[in-house]
């Protein structure tokens, strides 16, 4: 964070100091919530959880280096004393990203969040120094710790804002007022708890409204495949820049094509110019994600040429997402299983299709998580999917969700044996070390709450021990 006196942090967030005998004393180390990432000059925020209260390290992070805790009540040490912790968290982060002079990029949709924000971040990087949300942490407490984690020294500061609700982006964008405003999709992610697809966009649209005008720099990088998308650039007095396949998208794609290993390559079109894409990301879906990373890094003064130099060198940057390995037995495991929901589901599958080509594939899938009244139905679609898509075997991981997954399967009428409900992750660890063989591809996809990823990471394990027999 850029280093701030514990008595200005103290009047930005409407605090009273406890404990401190010299509030000049400076903020110089970063603002985190968690006791073990505390260093010397950090402030630590004490939240009080339902199963931790982090009011209860206060004397830890203090002995540790921390110069303060951010708290809601005194606790024996150094303390900013707040009324509402998360609040003056918002605030402080509010009054730091007016003190930058780095341009705020943030972005939201239904699906293709992290993996697009983690491209964004890549491409602007490679220009000036660049701060962007690690992982997920895309809430009212991720978010502003984010921005906090900015120096003097950042030009782009991009951040991912996720919803559950109404007024959640339009919540976060306040707090981090955004010049470039990404929205890639309306999918079905979440939709139990919004209600349809309209309350989503309703929701995701937030941030095109939160927007300067263009005269001030706005500016709304719209998909332009995606009618509910499209239809945000009535809701907003930015500039509009459209990304896609469609013919008037201002960024878009052609002669889209996968190697041989499921890798996208494609001709990136720009106002600017146009130049080759050779991504090292698997899975057409990630043209999309690319093209959306090129439409902002445009905005901000790339040349086509840079833009797909830096495409095609990005990578993953977050955890169990789309992660490919290749064992010494030359099994393949695509671990996936952050999260799932229907958009992402397909495009995994879809990925899984292409980089199988000639050899055997697994799909080891579980729960899709929040669909209310939809989850029935797209939790079958899936099975069928990954019927039409020729996938070798599904594996069926859960309880009743994983059973309407498998049924899908069976019913679209061309499989029997090929598809197969477990009740847990062990059990279908035991199913696949007992039948993987060298070549298979195994992906490993659900949602965040099922826990897939042991599934990959115990068959990683097992593929260094020696555990599956080649035949």
């Amino acid at each position: 964070m850029i280093a701030l006196s514990l008595a200005e942090i103290a009047a930005v967030v409407g605090g009273q100091t406890h404990d401190i005998p010299d509030p000049s004393v400076q903020v110089t180390g970063p603002v985190v919530r968690d006791s073990r990432e505390v260093e010397p000059g950090s402030l630590f925020v004490a939240f009080a959880g339902e199963h931790v209260d982090g009011h209860d390290f206060a004397e830890a992070v203090v002995a540790a280096g921390a110069v303060a805790v951010l708290a809601s009540r005194p606790v024996g040490v150094p303390a900013i004393v707040v009324a509402d912790v998360q609040s003056a968290l918002g605030a402080l982060a509010r009054h730091v990203v007016a003190r930058l002079g780095a341009t705020l990029v943030a972005l939201t949709g239904s699906a293709g969040k992290t993996s697009t924000k983690d491209l964004v971040a890549q491409v602007l990087r490679s220009k000036a120094p660049t701060v962007f949300t690690p992982g997920s942490l895309n809430n009212e407490i991720g978010l502003p710790l984010t921005a906090l984690s900015a120096t003097e020294e950042t030009k782009f500061l991009v951040l991912e804002m996720g919803a559950r609700g109404i007024g959640h982006i339009r919540y976060l964008a306040g707090l981090t007022p955004p010049r470039i405003g990404l929205v890639l999709n309306v999918g079905t992610a979440h939709i139990g708890e919004f209600g349809g697809r309209e309350q989503i966009a309703q929701a995701k649209g937030e941030l095109v409204e939160a927007l300067p005008a263009a005269a001030d720099g706005g500016t709304a990088v719209l998909n332009a495949d995606d009618p509910l998308v499209r239809a945000m650039a009535s809701r907003t007095k930015a500039k509009v820049i459209l990304f896609g396949e469609s013919g008037e998208a201002d960024v878009r794609a052609e002669n889209v094509r996968l190697t041989d290993s499921g890798q996208p390559s494609f001709r990136l079109h720009t106002p600017s110019g146009a130049s080759d894409v050779t991504m090292r990301l698997y899975g057409e879906h990630h043209v999309s994600n690319a093209l959306a990373a090129a439409a902002v890094a445009h905005e901000l003064g790339m040349s086509a040429e840079e833009i797909a130099t830096a495409l095609s060198e990005a990578g993953t940057l977050s955890r169990w997402r789309m992660e490919v390995t290749e064992r010494p037995d030359g099994v393949t495991i695509v671990n996936d299983a952050y999260n799932a929901n229907p958009e992402s589901m397909r495009a995994a599958l879809r990925a899984l299709a292409a980089m199988g080509k000639g050899r055997r594939t697994w799909a080891v899938l579980g729960k899709m998580a929040e669909l209310g009244d939809e989850a029935l139905a797209e939790h079958d679609a899936v099975g069928r999917l990954a019927v039409r898509l020729n996938v070798s075997k599904l594996v069926a991981v859960g309880g009743r969700e994983a059973s309407w997954l498998q049924l899908g399967a069976y019913n679209e009428g061309s499989w029997g044996e090929e598809s197969v409900h477990v009740s847990d992750a062990q059990a279908a660890v035991d199913l696949l070390r007992s039948e993987l063989r060298p070549g298979d591809v195994v992906l490993v996809k659900a949602s965040r709450s099922v826990g897939l990823e042991g599934i990959a990471e115990a068959l990683l394990a097992a593929g260094t021990e020696g555990e599956v027999a080649a035949r």
